[in-house]
């Protein structure tokens, strides 16, 4: 079996029910991230584009304290509560995501933590 390590970063969310992220054979599973402000304790007013942003910001911290980076991400999943917010949940998608664009699924659900309306998790590479 392969070894695997767990990452940790202050500068996001974190829960005693799942790691942030896992490495193992070369590779980074990072689990879903919310719009939740670490410093404010709480999360992010205003739109779903807002929440994004804090999402994937979220997302970044815990791939650097792995050693990776958005750059690296090879498969990306964003889950929306009301897929009328797919195209504000793009925008700063395209804006955040590096080139080349992973390969990535957007998904309907009916809810996500905290009543949330994004969610975003990814697999990298080191």
């Amino acid at each position: 079996m392969a070894p695997r390590s767990v990452i940790a970063s202050e500068q996001a969310p974190s829960s005693p029910l799942f790691s942030q992220a896992i490495v193992c054979n070369g590779m980074i599973y990072v689990s879903g991230n919310i719009g939740f402000d670490n410093n404010a304790g709480k999360l992010v007013q205003g739109s779903v584009g807002d929440r994004t942003r804090q999402a994937l910001t979220n997302m970044r911290a815990v791939l650097e304290a792995g050693g990776s980076s958005l750059q690296n991400i090879v498969k990306c999943n964003i889950y929306l509560t009301d897929m009328a917010n797919y195209a504000a949940v793009n925008s700063v998608y395209l804006e955040m995501m590096p080139e080349p664009k992973p390969a990535r699924t957007c998904i309907g659900v009916r809810e996500l933590p905290m009543r949330t309306d994004v969610e975003i998790e990814c697999i990298a590479h080191l």
